[in-house]
């Protein structure tokens, strides 16, 4: 309990200030970047200061209207970059729209840095799906992001092999209710060692986060040899979008203790391009405002994270190999 509250209390208040901004971030010219839901709450924010460096950036997601708008507004806001905003149509919630985004974003683009798995749902109503029938925080938050990002792996590795080590990075969404609302073991898996649906809809989206976790430790398993370093981060407890499914008081809650978005744009930035991360530190857990995490996992998180470098019975290989099984007739 004691290290609950603490690792709370530390991803929370008194959080001190971030090491890597807009002030401070290289030039980011020639550098290819994809940040799903980059046209609102912290992936806008995280485009605009990739924008005001001269990335390209390409802002995946659903919505072509709001990307257009967003897409607008960060192009007027810095008129001086030499970067490029693009937007690639992608409903991480329906499996067989990945395919055909990977295929666009292959034709147009020989290389990619840096994969921002931004986006996600919090706390959506019990009976919402992904279109495959998924439970809709397990569907957007982790099978669609897996099946993306593995398909993203032949660019990653051409990029890498051609970048400074550790430049190619692929960033997981995590957060706070990791720690907080996730059943034991990070991840409950069945017989079938597909993640089990709680009846419970934040038990379900705290394991949807702690997933996250594991599939970032596991990719970098599996891809460090490839000089493709993964991290999971917590971007922070920020007023964004994905607070629109919250009832009133947890809606109340999660105000008193929220932060501007570029806040959590700053967790992402120094879990995408902090030079002080290096490729032994694959699998770690970013916190905000750019700070390592690690000792503030949950113990069996961590045990579990640690247990599957040697164990393929392990809770996140498990889960990959499900992940993969699940989503290999849509790849």
């Amino acid at each position: 309990m004691a290290q609950l509250f603490w690792g709370a209390f530390a991803q929370s208040f008194f959080i001190p200030k971030p090491v890597l901004t807009e002030d401070n971030l290289p030039d980011q010219s020639g550098k290819v970047h994809i940040v799903t839901g980059g046209y609102a709450g912290i992936g806008k924010e995280l485009s605009t200061i990739l924008y005001q460096h001269n990335a390209v950036i390409y802002i995946a997601g659903r919505n072509e209207e709001k990307a257009t708008t967003a897409i607008e507004e960060i192009k007027a806001q810095n008129p001086d970059s030499r970067g490029r905003l693009e937007f690639l149509s992608l409903d991480l919630s329906d499996l067989t729209t990945i395919k055909p985004a990977l295929e666009e974003f292959s034709a147009r683009e020989k290389r990619l840095d840096v994969l921002v798995n931004n986006a996600g749902v919090m706390m959506c109503s019990k009976d919402a799906k992904g279109t495959q029938g998924h439970e809709l925080q397990l569907a957007t938050n982790c099978l669609g992001p897996f099946l993306f990002t593995k398909g993203l792996v032949p660019i990653l590795k051409e990029t890498a092999l051609a970048s400074p080590p550790g430049s190619v990075r692929v960033i997981w969404a995590s957060s706070i209710t990791a720690n907080l609302l996730s059943p034991a073991g990070g991840v409950k898996l069945g017989e079938d060692d597909a993640p089990q649906t709680s009846s419970s809809q934040s038990t379900n989206y705290g394991q949807s986060k702690a997933a996250n976790n594991f599939y970032a430790a596991e990719f970098s398993r599996r891809h460090e040899a490839d000089g493709i370093l993964s991290l999971a981060f917590n971007p922070g407890n920020l007023a964004t979008e994905l607070c629109r499914h919250l009832g009133p008081v947890e809606l109340l809650t999660a105000k008193i203790v929220s932060h501007p978005s570029r806040l959590g744009a700053y967790t992402e930035l120094y879990a995408g391009w902090s030079p002080d991360i290096k490729m032994e530190d694959g699998g770690m857990f970013v916190i905000p405002w750019g700070r390592r995490g690690n000792d503030i996992l949950r113990n069996d998180l961590r045990e579990a994270i640690e247990e599957s470098e040697t164990n393929e019975k392990s809770i996140p290989r498990r889960l990959w190999e499900w992940s993969d099984r699940e989503t290999a007739q849509y790849a």
